[in-house]
């Protein structure tokens, strides 16, 4: 009886064991990075049987729940600077590449027809361009028939990584915006035409609602949406469509390990292929975090999806991280977590 007693008990701790391991892993923040992430946990669950809750809220509401501890990681495209990571005892490391696109609700027009520079684009969300007919839009466009039709400025309703990557690049190539709007996860929209949509989700649903409307989403709800993008010039003056090749060329040049949390802008990367504006969605994570088997379930998460997930990063359009930088990752950000 005490024999059969100690193996229903060893059994039972192999049981409750196999269900630790088999937990669902928990995170949540950037929409940006969303659709990979999705498509990483199916497979990822499909290989281990372990699941992957992640809450697409904006990368202000990741920081927010991973500094309040109710998530094992949490994702921003908006990195914290070095001096907030050191506060909260956190390591952050980029997890995927992609870009953020102009998107517009204009008949008549096919993806990729119509250009725009970043200094318009500024004009039109400082809302001194409010016509498609405007002459700076025709200038740009010689030959096509732009309607005289009211633009309507679709931006984040809510703390957005996706927003900070934007208002990074219209700081970078504005003065005007620079001085008056400035970058952040949330500014003062100036356009007096100004909508907001909640995620990358409602700024795709309000542009394909709205007739004239313009505005920016990463590129994976474009293609899902069937939605139409503008060509954008880039820093050598070549203008340029948003895919996995033109991200790859912005990231070429980036210098991972030269600020703190890895937290390199890529905006107006320079190269005859760069797409201005490409961005890294990153991943907070505590160096001494208080479930330690979670965490670990989160870095095997992670390591398989470096592994084995290129090609469905490559089939949505984001750009895989090299393996030379994953290796790295591993060496210099994951050895700090205890």
């Amino acid at each position: 009886m005490l024999k059969m007693k100690s193996i229903l008990v060893a059994a039972g701790l192999a049981v409750a064991a196999l269900a630790s391991t088999a937990a669902d892993i928990t995170g949540a923040g950037a929409t940006f990075p969303y659709p990979m992430y999705a498509k990483w946990a199916e497979a990822y669950k499909a290989a281990t049987g372990v699941g992957l809750n992640y809450q697409s809220i904006g990368s202000s509401g990741g920081i927010k729940q991973i500094r309040a501890k109710t998530v094992t990681f949490g994702a921003t495209d908006a990195p914290l600077p070095g001096a907030d990571l050191d506060k909260d005892g956190m390591v952050q490391f980029p997890a995927i590449v992609g870009g953020t696109v102009p998107v517009v609700n204009l008949e008549g027009f096919k993806p990729g027809e119509l250009r725009i520079t970043g200094p318009v684009l500024a004009e039109i969300y400082m809302g001194t361009i409010t016509k498609w007919s405007d002459a700076k839009l025709a200038a740009l466009n010689p030959g096509k028939k732009l309607p005289d039709q009211s633009i309507t400025v679709v931006h984040r309703a809510d703390g957005s990584g996706t927003t900070f990557n934007f208002t990074d690049y219209l700081s970078a190539v504005s003065k005007d915006w620079a001085d008056k709007v400035g970058k952040g996860a949330a500014v003062k929209w100036p356009a007096e035409s100004s909508v907001g949509g909640k995620g990358n989700e409602g700024v795709a649903a309000n542009v394909n609602r709205v007739k004239g409307a313009v505005g920016y989403v990463e590129y994976a709800y474009v293609k899902k949406n069937n939605m139409n993008f503008l060509l954008l010039q880039n820093a050598a003056g070549k203008y340029v469509a948003p895919d996995d090749l033109t991200f790859a060329a912005a990231a070429a040049g980036a210098d991972w390990f030269s600020v703190p949390g890895m937290g390199v802008s890529m905006v107006n990367a320079k190269g005859n292929d760069s797409w201005p504006i490409s961005t890294a969605s990153f991943i907070l994570m505590y160096k001494k975090p208080g479930d330690k088997a979670a965490s670990d379930e989160v870095l095997k998460f992670f390591d398989w999806a470096f592994k084995n997930g290129k090609k469905m990063a490559a089939d949505l359009d984001y750009v895989p991280l090299p393996d030379a930088l994953t290796s790295q990752i591993r060496a210099k950000v994951w050895s700090e977590i205890k």
